[in-house]
């Protein structure tokens, strides 16, 4: 059963029989391929102990890195926007099995619907997560909804970046990065922004400008940790 926020409004199609089947198999390889991972954290456990505390924040991360974010905040309840196309379809399934909720839509679009479900979500509680260069790039570069969506909340964003040196690099949009069996994978927060309220146009490029920055560095620093190369880092600007 999907769990999105838009729940007055007209139900969207039923998906096509074999998505139910296939969320449930990416599901049961995302448990497995994350059990077998050696995780590093960075400056992940003290920021998570503040929120088991009660504190809110808005996780922001390049849409090529999600995948062991999908593992490690998995059952937390952290609502995630996702676009509405058929690949967006299984990603909502497979990660609703593994315990997030999910708002539809773009972040393209500071007022769209998945923005203003995600502000819905925001008002029950719930921490957010979105990918402000999904759903289908540029790579690295945020759009404006990130920016929004912290003025409207006043939730700081949270950076966050994955690497792994041992990963198959997909010839997608965004070089989507899949770490392999027993990788390495290191996983980092950076230091939390928060985004004034009431902005006007050239101040929400201003910060968008600025927390694209702040994901890309530490994207940037992560991935040198993890041993990456720079070919694999393409694409991914700041």
């Amino acid at each position: 059963m999907s769990r999105s926020a838009a729940e007055g409004r007209a139900p969207p199609a039923p998906p096509p029989w074999w998505v139910g089947p296939a969320t449930a198999i990416g599901a049961g390889l995302v448990r497995l391929l994350g059990t077998s991972w050696r995780i590093g954290r960075v400056g992940v456990r003290e920021y998570d102990a503040r929120l088991a505390r009660g504190e809110r924040c808005i996780f922001a991360f390049w849409h090529a890195r999600l995948l062991p974010l999908v593992y490690t905040h998995r059952g937390r309840g952290i609502a995630v926007l996702v676009s509405r196309s058929r690949d967006g379809e299984l990603i909502a399934g497979v990660i609703e099995r593994l315990g997030f909720v999910t708002a539809r839509g773009s972040s393209s679009r500071a007022g769209g619907e998945g923005i203003l479900d995600m502000l819905e979500w925001a008002g029950k509680g719930h921490l957010l997560a979105l990918t402000p260069d999904g759903p289908r790039g540029p790579a690295g570069q945020v759009k404006p909804g990130l920016a929004y969506l912290a003025s409207r909340t006043g939730l700081p964003v949270v950076p966050v970046a994955t690497a792994a040196k041992r990963a198959w690099v997909l010839s997608s949009w965004d070089r989507f990065r899949v770490p392999g069996p027993f990788a390495r994978v290191w996983v980092a927060y950076g230091e939390p922004l928060r985004v004034p309220a009431g902005l006007d146009d050239a101040a929400a490029r201003a910060w968008g400008a600025r927390l694209e920055g702040a994901i890309h560095d530490l994207t940037l620093e992560l991935a040198r940790r993890a041993g990456e190369s720079d070919r694999d880092r393409a694409g991914e600007s700041g």
